[in-house]
C-alpha cells in the first residue's frame, strides 16, 4: 500500500485563532473541510495530496498523514501498538527520523517520555526486521513520525511538514520582534484589501506585513521558498510529482498592475533588513522603501486601499507612556490623512488602543505567542459615510 495514493484522515494544525483563515484557504484549493477546530482542521485525502497543501498554504503549521488509531492507557500500548506497524516499509533503511508529539495523559508528565517510546518502538521493529536501525535526532530535516494522545485515545501520524509551514523560508534577518509570516498573511486576508488596491505598512520592521502583502496579491505561495519537507524522506517519495506541483506553483502567479505597496520604519537598519528579506522573496520591485517618522509616509490618493500598522504593545510603564503619544498619533494620522482607506492597527495592548481616538468597526481576535491580541479596522471615510455591503460587514 501507497500512503502517497491512499486516502486517510488529513489534519493541517496551525497557531490558535488562524483556522478560519486556513479553512478558506483549504477550500480554495477544491478540498472539503470535515471539520475545524481552534488550531486546525480535519478533511480526507492523500500524501500526494499533503504534498499540494504544503505547497500552497500561508496559514498552516504541518499537515498531518494519520497512519493508525488506538488504545493506551500507559506508554507501553503506545510502544506495544507502534511495533508491530511496518515500518520498514514507511522510513528508508539507515535513514533518520524525528518524533514529535502532542500528549495529555495523567500517566505522562513529560512528552519526552512518550516521544521516547515511539523511537523505540520504531527502531526495534527495524532491527527485528532489518538488523539496521535508522538514526534519530530533534532536528526535523529527514521523516518526522507524530503522536496524538488525549486520555486513552492515541493516534499516530506521518507529518509530512517537517519544520513548520508558519515560518515562510524568506525571512532571512527577522529584526526586532517580528510576525510570524502566517500571522502576517492570517491577519492581511482577515482584512477587507482587494489586493490591487494601495497597501501602506508603516513601522513595517523586517517587512513582513509588506512582504506577505506582495506574495498574496500576486499568488506566490509559500512552496516557492523552501525545497525540503518531511514527505521528501518516505518511502514511495516520487519527486515528479513534487516538481509538478511546484510548476503549478510558478504558474499561477500573476501580475498585479498599478498596485502600490509602500513599506517605510524610523530605522535605517529595518529598512535595509526588510529589503533583503524582500529580496530573498522575489517581490523588493514591488515594495517601495523609505526611511522616516510613519507620519511622514506617504498616502497616494488614488487607488486607496488600507493602511495597516503594527505598533510596539509596550513592556515597561516609562514604555507605555512614550507608546500612548505613539498611538494617539496613529489615529491622528489616519484621520488627516488616510480618508477614504480602512485603517488597521495590530496591537496586543487594548489599553493603548483607546489612545487611538477612533471607534473600531471590527475587532477581529488574534494570538501572537501567548499575547492576546487584536486587529483593529477603521472605516476612514471620505466626505459621506460609505455604506459596507451586508456581505462584508
Amino acid at each position: 500500500m501507497s500512503f502517497y495514493t491512499t486516502s486517510s484522515t488529513i489534519i493541517i494544525t496551525c497557531h490558535n485563532r488562524l483556522a478560519s483563515y486556513l479553512e478558506q484557504e483549504v477550500k480554495d484549493l477544491g478540498f472539503v473541510v470535515d471539520e475545524v477546530f481552534i488550531t486546525g482542521l480535519r478533511l480526507q485525502g492523500t500524501i500526494n495530496d499533503c504534498i499540494r497543501l504544503n505547497l500552497n498554504l500561508y496559514c498552516a503549521s504541518q499537515v498531518l498523514y494519520s497512519i493508525g488509531n488506538f488504545t493506551a492507557h500507559h506508554p507501553d500500548d503506545v510502544y506495544r501498538y507502534l511495533s508491530t506497524m511496518p515500518w520498514e516499509d514507511i522510513i528508508p533503511d539507515e535513514s533518520y527520523f524525528s518524533v514529535t508529539s502532542n500528549v495529555q495523559n495523567p500517566t505522562i508528565n513529560n512528552s519526552m517520555f512518550a516521544n521516547l517510546r515511539v523511537k523505540d518502538a520504531i527502531v526495534d521493529r527495524f532491527r527485528d526486521k532489518k538488523g539496521t536501525r535508522p538514526s534519530t535526532g530533534p532536528e526535523l530535516t529527514g521523516s518526522v513520525i507524530h503522536l496524538f494522545w488525549k486520555n486513552e485515545n492515541a493516534e499516530i501520524f506521518i507529518d509530512t511538514s517537517g519544520d513548520s509551514l508558519a515560518r515562510h523560508g524568506y525571512r532571512k534577518i527577522p529584526g526586532r520582534a517580528p510576525m510570524l509570516e502566517a500571522l502576517a498573511s492570517a491577519t492581511i486576508l482577515a482584512s477587507r484589501w482587494d489586493r490591487k488596491s494601495t497597501f501602506i505598512n508603516p513601522m513595517c520592521g523586517s517587512g513582513t506585513l509588506a512582504i506577505e502583502a506582495a506574495l498574496i496579491a500576486t499568488n506566490s505561495r509559500p512552496g516557492l521558498f523552501r525545497d525540503n519537507y518531511a514527505f521528501m524522506h518516505l518511502i514511495g517519495y516520487d519527486k515528479e510529482v513534487f516538481y509538478a506541483e511546484q510548476e503549478k506553483l510558478e504558474a499561477q502567479i500573476i501580475e498585479v498592475p498599478g498596485l502600490r505597496i509602500l513599506a517605510t520604519d524610523y530605522s535605517n537598519v529595518a529598512i535595509a533588513n526588510a529589503r533583503k528579506n524582500a529580496i530573498a522573496a522575489g517581490v523588493a520591485e514591488m515594495i517601495e522603501f523609505q526611511v522616516c517618522d510613519f507620519a511622514d509616509t506617504e498616502v497616494p490618493q488614488e487607488n486607496k486601499g488600507v493602511f495597516f500598522i503594527n505598533p510596539e504593545y509596550g513592556d515597561r510603564l516609562g514604555e507605555i507612556v512614550e507608546l500612548e503619544e505613539t498611538y494617539a498619533r496613529i489615529g491622528d494620522f489616519m484621520k488627516q490623512k488616510c480618508r477614504g482607506y480602512y485603517g488597521y492597527v495590530f496591537t496586543g495592548n487594548l489599553d493603548l488602543a483607546k489612545k487611538i481616538g477612533l471607534k473600531a468597526k471590527r475587532r477581529i481576535e488574534f494570538y501572537t505567542s501567548k499575547i492576546d491580541c487584536r486587529l483593529l479596522e477603521y472605516e476612514l471615510y471620505e466626505g459621506t459615510r460609505r455604506e459596507i455591503p451586508a456581505a462584508q460587514a
